[in-house]
């Protein structure tokens, strides 16, 4: 009786393999409105039958999730008549509103809720024109950056040709959160459309026209926001810089390079375990920059801008990656901006902007996007700029090969315990008792 009337789950397996994640139970709590889920499982797939226990447990978490597990093979009619065509298909339904999502994974019947809540569209608006990442690229490469200058392997010998990396993993994230990816070009001078919830400009190689400038700084004034992602190597024109001066930041020139803190053994490389208090890097973990130049908060009135991500006090600046670095070790070091977020009225304007920008943008493409807590970043980043931060937070699941990534300091301590100080404790206590019974 007492089991019938109180459920209990125990999941005893390692991978809490038929236990719902922690963001797919949050989404679930909040919601206010009735759902109902029907999903068309195939009995033969372990990992279907997973998922139907793992719905089953959402179903308990609010009544207003509800689920409908079928068997595909003994319902074929049913299937049919609701236009399923796939095995694995689940049908998420609010009032009039639709969704299907084909997986056998919690989190994304999780990102179709919240497909399903979202009732008006937001565009997010990818600058194009001046060279950029492009969100119709895939393609990806791991490889490191730093002094030996832009290599694919650590030996630091080029050995593929890529002419540039792309925005596709990003674009792929955005729209399974619900949001709309669009490439727009102003570069005629036409106003950025009302409808870019955000915009965001990802390594441009070549320079803004003053048409251009004018038709960022009129969309920042109407209470726009944008993301700008500046490579070290690009050199900023003086419309935008002022531009960007106007709302609080400026963008320096060189590379950072953090001895202390760094990914692999690429100084250049910054890894970034402490971040400003701010909206955007509520829980984020290790974040890294391949390669990021330094940025500099400027005292505007009416604007408040806060640092992001930082460097470690030990960092110091140089002009390039290739330049002797004898002379900068010896010069002063300071912890250096990487990435920062400002909000404000622009001008005087009526309304408030939000602009983040960051002194590297290979962080968020295809190649870095995945790993550690970049994709988190970028996407905290994109949902304060949509004034979403208090939403519900979703992160779309990347098919990546898993990785243990340490920073520089990390691999020193685990060298020190491993090689040294367990072997060092084993020699005494070797020879101590060698001493106490000779």
């Amino acid at each position: 009786m007492a089991l019938f009337r109180h459920d209990a789950h125990l999941d005893l397996t390692h991978e809490k393999a038929f236990t719902p994640s922690a963001e797919a139970r949050g989404i679930v709590r909040t919601l206010s409105e009735p759902i109902e889920v029907a999903y068309f499982y195939q009995k033969q797939n372990q990992a279907a039958r997973a998922l139907g226990a793992m719905l089953r447990q959402l179903e308990r978490e609010n009544g207003n999730f509800r689920v409908q597990l079928i068997d595909a093979d003994q319902n074929p009619a049913l299937a049919s008549s609701q236009g399923v065509r796939t095995y694995n298909s689940a049908l998420l339904r609010l009032g009039e509103r639709r969704v299907e999502v084909i997986t056998t994974d919690d989190r994304e019947i999780a990102l179709g809720v919240l497909r399903l809540l979202r009732i008006r569209e937001v565009v997010i608006c990818f600058a194009s024109g001046h060279g950029e990442y492009d969100i119709d690229n895939f393609e990806f490469h791991t490889h490191f950056e730093g002094a030996h200058n832009h290599s694919h392997h650590a030996s630091g010998t080029g050995v593929v040709l890529m002419e540039q990396h792309g925005l596709g993993r990003l674009r792929r994230a955005i729209e399974k959160l619900g949001l709309t990816a669009r490439k727009i070009s102003f570069a005629t001078g036409e106003p950025i459309p009302d409808d870019c919830a955000a915009m965001i400009e990802a390594n441009p190689r070549t320079r803004y026209s003053p048409g251009e400038a004018d038709a960022m700084r009129r969309y920042l004034e109407r209470g726009g926001s944008a993301m700008f992602l500046i490579e070290p190597d690009y050199a900023l024109d003086e419309s935008i810089a002022a531009l960007l001066a106007g709302a609080g930041i400026a963008v320096r020139e060189g590379v950072i390079v953090d001895p202390t803190e760094h990914y692999f053994t690429d100084e250049q490389m910054i890894a970034v375990s402490r971040y400003g208090s701010h909206p955007v890097t509520r829980g984020l973990a290790l974040s890294f920059y391949p390669g990021a130049r330094p940025l500099e908060v400027v005292p505007v009135p009416g604007v408040r801008a806060t640092p992001l991500a930082v460097s470690s006090a030990d960092s110091y600046v140089i002009a390039n990656r290739l330049e002797d670095q004898t002379k900068a070790k010896s010069g002063p070091r300071a912890s250096q901006i990487i990435e920062l977020a400002a909000e404000g009225r622009l001008n005087g304007s009526a309304t408030t902007f939000r602009l983040i920008v960051a002194g590297d943008a290979d962080f968020a493409s295809n190649s870095f996007f995945p790993y550690l807590a970049n994709s988190d970043a970028v996407l905290a980043g994109i949902s304060w700029l949509t004034r979403e931060e208090r939403a519900p937070a979703m992160k779309p699941p990347v098919e990546v090969l898993p990785t243990v990534s340490l920073t520089g300091d990390q691999m020193r301590g685990i060298f020190f315990v491993t090689v040294l100080l367990i072997p060092g404790l084993i020699a005494f206590a070797g020879s101590a008792m060698w001493w106490w019974r000779r």
